[in-house]
């Protein structure tokens, strides 16, 4: 939906399965209506759409491409962001790193994120800006020699030559999103803000790059690595980085007490990582690949008594803290704040909580629908108390 200040609010639909475009677009009739419908009904609807390689190879097809626009127009829908972080198959089955893969070390990482924005050019609406999200380079696991990560950077760099080639042809202003996240090549602002320092000295006064590379922030990431909202805002800004896209998520917050710990087992799926960043009172961090291993080594040495452990779980942004479980929607709502405070910051916001599927079922609320609607409900509120609200449009 269309905000106040020029700000778009959507959900990625990246809850819903889809690999193929038949089954993307299945979805968007299916869910993604029934959603505006009660959200937004007889208003322009923004859309968060995830394009995996198949979906995005298949609406490039340009009677396909023709047909999309046209039901865009007709249910008086909008695309301003892709989501193009994940490549290839996200739902029912073991997906962990290889999410991320390809990486923006391999060749079939920067075709694909060039197709998304050859497409993306023809369908964000004149006068809105057009973003796509996009991995934080690698996995640390990967373990990427020096002469790789240079190669990724070489690659990001032609992908901003291609965004700009297309935002000239198109009129559009378009940008790219790099999306920290544990355990990644960029998992810290302060690992992102050293990454861009390297993208400025390999073309040193090439300014389009602050044009259309940027971050994608997920509060949900960086709440885990406790980092402070303000703090992470600032150093994007004083290395002036672009926030392309600001992710609303919410992450697992607990205290590891033996009971505590029995009943995050319920979270340790196989389908996706979630990783674990434990911290002490003396600020020291420990960091888990994934929950099953922070619960294998707290059965071993129990954790500290003053431990804190924030886990990469995206629970519903609406999810009221629990006796046994806590949440970082005090980073969510700090990022809101400094939105309120400066709304030029960034005009791009999508709702992420992707989990649907694996989430235990006393966090859900009724169907996919019910649930999205009520985090519609949540962020509306939340920025109304902050002077922000949708546009009668």
């Amino acid at each position: 939906m269309r905000l106040s200040h020029g700000l778009h609010l959507a959900y990625c639909t990246n809850i819903h399965r889809g690999e193929s475009w038949a089954q993307t677009f299945d979805s968007l009739q299916r869910h993604t209506l029934a959603v505006r419908d009660r959200v937004s009904p007889g208003k322009s609807y923004a859309i968060g759409l995830r394009l995996g390689a198949d979906a995005a190879r298949e609406l490039s097809d340009p009677s396909t491409l023709k047909a999309f626009r046209h039901w865009l127009d007709r249910e008086q829908c909008y695309v301003f962001t892709i989501n193009g972080f994940p490549y290839g198959r996200f739902h029912g089955g073991r997906v962990k790193e290889q999410v991320y893969a390809p990486d923006w070390t391999a060749p079939e990482r920067l075709e694909y994120t060039n197709l998304l924005f050859d497409l993306l050019g023809q369908i964000v609406p004149q006068g809105v800006e057009g973003s796509v999200s996009t991995v934080p380079v690698t996995f640390k696991g990967f373990d990427r020699s020096a002469a790789q990560i240079a190669g990724a950077r070489a690659q990001l760099w032609h992908c901003v030559e291609h965004i700009e080639r297309v935002s000239r042809a198109t009129g559009r202003m378009l940008h790219l999103g790099l999306e920290p996240e544990p355990l990644c090549h960029l998992e810290t602002t302060e690992e992102t803000a050293e990454f861009f320092c390297q993208l400025r000295e390999d073309r040193p006064g090439d300014d389009r790059l602050d044009a259309h590379l940027g971050v994608n922030y997920d509060c949900c990431h960086l709440g885990v690595e406790f980092e402070e909202a303000p703090a992470a805002l600032a150093r994007l800004r004083d290395h002036r980085i672009r926030l392309s896209k600001i992710h609303l998520s919410n992450a697992l917050c607990v205290v590891p007490t033996a009971e505590a710990r029995a009943a995050l087992a319920e979270f340790a799926e196989g389908v996706y990582f979630h990783q674990v960043v434990a911290r002490t009172a003396d600020g020291r961090l420990r960091r888990f690949k994934d929950l099953d291993l922070a619960l294998e080594a707290a059965a071993a040495q129990a954790p500290s008594p003053d431990e804190e452990w924030r886990i990469h779980f995206h629970i519903p942004l609406h999810s009221a803290p629990t006796p046994q479980f806590g949440n970082t929607a005090g980073h969510l709502l700090g990022v809101l704040d400094a939105v309120a405070a400066a709304p030029q910051m960034c005009s791009h916001f999508e709702m992420e909580t992707y989990t649907w599927e694996v989430m235990p079922e006393e966090l859900k609320s009724g169907d996919v629908v019910d649930q999205l609607v009520r985090e519609y409900e949540w962020t509306c509120a939340q920025w109304a108390a902050r002077g922000i609200k949708p546009l009668d449009v």
